[in-house]
């Protein structure tokens, strides 16, 4: 997956608030660049083509999926591909963004609805994402966390 590396906002030794401020803007910014790409990035894949999404974990990488832990690109690709269902289209309705304690690292939090072929009603999800940087000036997936919203 190829997406924008996050630039850090570096303030000038003169003290120019303004300039502060705009390095600031920016990096708010990007990081809402980077996480758009991502979030359009990672659901058409999980609506078009499940399978593909392995390649955007890393073997160190976890999912919680409805309370289970699944631990590792090959795990998380096999438990995502195996889902009980063939077709899913995802809604997003509120995406949310912050820097991450990881440098460069972006905390993604999404919530939306899902349709799963055949079925009436839509299901309501939340899922976090933890995207870490990679020197191919990319990011994986560190951390996901994905739960259905029962109301």
């Amino acid at each position: 997956m190829q997406m924008l590396p996050l630039r850090t906002a570096t303030s000038t030794t003169g003290g120019a608030r303004m300039d502060k401020d705009q390095g600031k803007r920016e990096m708010e910014e990007q990081l809402e660049m980077v996480t758009k790409a991502f979030v359009d990035h990672y659901y058409n894949l999980f609506d078009t083509n499940r399978a593909a999404l392995a390649c955007l974990y890393d073997q160190t990488s976890m999912l919680s999926f409805e309370g289970q832990k699944i631990l590792g690109a090959d795990e998380i690709g096999r438990k995502l591909s195996q889902l009980p269902f063939e077709q899913c289209n995802h809604s997003i309705s509120t995406v949310d963004c912050q820097p991450s304690p990881f440098v460069g690292g972006i905390l993604v939090f999404v919530t939306g609805n899902l349709q799963l072929a055949g079925e009436e009603h839509q299901l309501r999800f939340s899922q976090i994402f933890q995207l870490i940087p990679t020197q191919q000036a990319s990011f994986f997936v560190q951390n996901d966390i994905f739960r259905l919203n029962y109301c």
